[in-house]
């Protein structure tokens, strides 16, 4: 596909972002939408983002524009593959570091080999509950804004499928994990299940997505370097 012509992205491109950290996916649909309209000249023109990326993770993100945004769901039903770095001993209400520890746990008593047995207990099909701080919809509203002010939410599990877990390393009480899985899996969720197994508590501090089916993040470009290239058209 030839990404240097302006028709291309009306008749449907298919763009491989890497994210950055703070940004959430819609700003990265915003982002290119803007940048299409104004460096191309054109005034209107579908762009959406297949699979949401929490704002503190980084890495793969596949936006759609002009007619491939019709494939969206294709990409959206693809597993992922994740590296995401878990501290132990401690919870936060959002299960990762959006919102300030509220509960500290002993670790102490956590070995590698425990971790390991962890590890395998989470691997396979799981029933999940998703994170309060959520983009889940609850009754036509989303699950962070209400958790956010307060409210009381009802979330359902759901089923997941973890077909890889490892233990890539651990500076206890650091670890970092390569999660493969489903669509609808929370690695938020899966590091606060962790820790509840290893008899303490686990909240997420980093997270980078790798690989959605077969597109990786190292094929991916910067933001800066999608507006770029567009300069150059």
């Amino acid at each position: 596909m030839e990404y240097n012509r302006p028709e291309t992205y009306l008749d449907g491109a298919v763009l491989y972002i890497d994210k950055p950290l703070t940004w959430t996916s819609f700003d990265v649909v915003n982002k290119i939408r803007k940048s299409l309209r104004h460096h191309l000249g054109i005034q209107k023109i579908k762009v959406g983002h297949a699979g949401t990326l929490d704002p503190l993770a980084t890495g793969l993100v596949i936006i759609c524009t002009g007619k491939a945004t019709k494939q969206i769901m294709q990409y959206q039903d693809m597993d992922k593959a994740y590296t995401a770095q878990v501290r132990l001993g401690a919870t936060t209400p959002s299960f990762d570091l959006e919102t300030e520890v509220d509960k500290t746990y002993p670790w102490e008593h956590i070995t590698s080999d425990k971790i390991e047995q962890a590890l395998s207990k989470l691997s396979g099909d799981q029933e999940q509950m998703p994170p309060l701080y959520s983009a889940k919809s609850v009754d036509g509203k989303r699950a962070y804004a209400m958790a956010r002010k307060g409210k009381q939410v009802e979330l359902k599990p759901q089923q997941v499928h973890i077909s890889h877990l490892e233990l890539l390393s651990e500076n206890l009480p650091e670890i970092e994990l390569r999660v493969e899985c489903s669509k609808g899996t929370y690695i938020r969720s899966l590091a606060r299940d962790l820790g509840s197994i290893l008899d303490s508590g686990a909240h997420l501090t980093g997270l980078r997505r790798t690989r959605i089916g077969p597109y990786h993040v190292d094929k991916a470009i910067s933001i800066e370097n999608f507006i770029e290239n567009l300069k150059l058209l």
